[in-house]
């Protein structure tokens, strides 16, 4: 038997104007990703220009691999966050608190975990992803130093995501503000000034993700509200644990599957040579900044439905599906719109090199003019996270962008060994996961399983 206690309603979104709400908590969780992704992004601004092509191409060909390890937590993290949202929405602040500690307590598992494994297997990850062995040993400077601080990472999106699932998606975006200035700092000092290599750039970053969470994990535990956190209460509960890995672990698995397929199709870049690797790989950080909005808005939908859900308030969450699905596809059309007719100058911002634009323009304009198809795909993904059917978008994703898209890269380029070959392989994906995702939609009863599934954990 769960106790009850009070809760500040000022975090709930079960009721008041639906627009608003998501509105309210996306715009800051918007900045805070924007800000996130500058700082990671900064890394390659300054690495390009202070050290020239082969350094960018070094940085650049850790990306995918560094987002295959670490998005399979954050998508656990994600599953938690729905559950402390179901809860706190059903005013259930005992189980948001087993939640919560027990969360942390597997981030600092998790943590400790991948950086063994991102420092102990980097050679060998690298090497499988084709990397030239003329900007290996770069490589494997950053994504070993990068990962030593994984625990920092890990731990301050678990906070993050305790936060953002009680409705505060303010004191993110300032502990983001914060880090991202003392990131850039801490590049062109370490850079720009002392010239220490690749390696300093992302022992900025890992310095900087250390502030981050720090001032996120203070937050918490000096909280007055109901899902403040006490460090000696940082234990496994296995009912929590359970529910928690039940929506996190399919999320985690989504993950690491359009990781895997971004390898894939990094592999494939790799082969056109370190020209190619710079400017996709400008061309992924452009689209980091580029899908942020869209990704805001996804928090917000899956928190939102979260909530409601927990609420049993069915009408209201259909309508939020309607606005969210609305929001994302114009905000992504407009924004491909600008990427396509500003891409020389954008991945100019970071090498001048006339084969590392003419690469990156060609991927970002084969890719961009689809972004809608991968925003509704995205947004579909939040929908049914935020009501706890995770397996949904893992098993459209793991058919759609990785068992399709691994052959296809594979077969196309075999056919049509040029670079556009390899860029169409995003929208053709995009396009059969988004009509997946329209099937499954308004042909099952996601929500009313949802509701017997609440039940069944009452």
């Amino acid at each position: 038997m769960h106790r009850h206690y009070h809760l500040d309603h000022a975090t709930l979104m079960t009721d008041g104007s639906i627009v608003g709400h998501l509105v309210a908590f996306a715009v800051p969780l918007l900045l805070g990703n924007l800000f996130q992704q500058f700082y990671n992004t900064a890394d390659s601004l300054i690495v390009g220009n202070f050290l020239g092509s082969e350094a960018l191409a070094a940085v650049s060909s850790t990306n995918s691999i560094i987002q295959l390890l670490i998005g399979f937590f954050n998508g656990v993290a994600m599953g938690a966050g729905v559950v402390i949202s179901r809860h706190y929405g059903a005013r259930d602040i005992g189980r948001v608190q087993e939640a919560i500690h027990t969360m942390l307590a597997f981030g600092i598992a998790s943590g400790l975990l991948l950086t063994f494994i991102g420092v102990t297997f980097s050679p060998t990850l690298l090497r499988l992803m084709q990397t030239p062995e003329s900007v290996l040993p770069q490589s494997i400077a950053y994504f070993r130093t990068y990962y030593l601080g994984s625990l920092a990472f890990v731990l301050y999106n678990i906070c993050m995501g305790i936060l953002q699932a009680v409705g505060d998606s303010r004191h993110p975006l300032m502990y983001l503000v914060i880090s991202s200035i003392i990131n850039i700092f801490l590049d062109l000092l370490f850079v720009g000034v002392f010239h220490w290599g690749v390696a300093s750039a992302a022992a900025a970053t890992a310095i900087s993700q250390l502030v981050s969470m720090s001032m996120c994990l203070i937050r918490l535990m000096h909280s007055d509200r109901d899902y403040r956190v006490n460090l000696r209460k940082i234990r496994f509960n296995l009912g929590a644990l359970r529910e928690i890995l039940q929506n996190g672990l399919p999320a985690g698995f989504a993950n690491c599957i359009i990781s895997f397929a971004n390898v894939v199709v990094q592999s494939n870049i790799n082969f056109f040579g370190p020209a190619a690797m710079a400017g996709c790989g400008a061309h992924s950080r452009i689209d980091g900044f580029a899908f942020q909005p869209i990704t805001a808005f996804n928090m917000a939908l899956t928190t939102f439905i979260s909530q409601n859900l927990g609420a049993g308030l069915y009408d209201r969450v259909k309508k939020c599906v309607r606005v969210g699905l609305t929001c994302v596809v114009c905000l992504s059309e407009a924004i491909a719109l600008l990427i396509f007719i500003f891409s020389p100058t954008l991945i100019s911002l970071f090498d001048r090199s006339p084969d590392v634009i003419a690469f990156g323009v060609m991927h970002e304009r084969a890719i961009t003019p689809f972004y809608f198809l991968l925003a509704f795909s995205h947004a579909m993904a939040a929908v049914f996270r935020g009501a706890g059917k995770s397996t949904v978008p893992m098993i459209v994703m793991a058919l759609c962008w990785c068992v399709i898209r691994v052959p296809y890269v594979s077969i196309i380029t075999k056919i049509f060994p040029v670079l556009p070959a390899v860029s169409s392989s995003y929208p053709v994906t995009w396009l059969l996961s988004t009509i997946v995702f329209i099937i499954f939609y308004f042909k099952s009863d996601w929500m009313h399983s949802y509701d017997r599934k609440a039940k069944a954990h009452a």
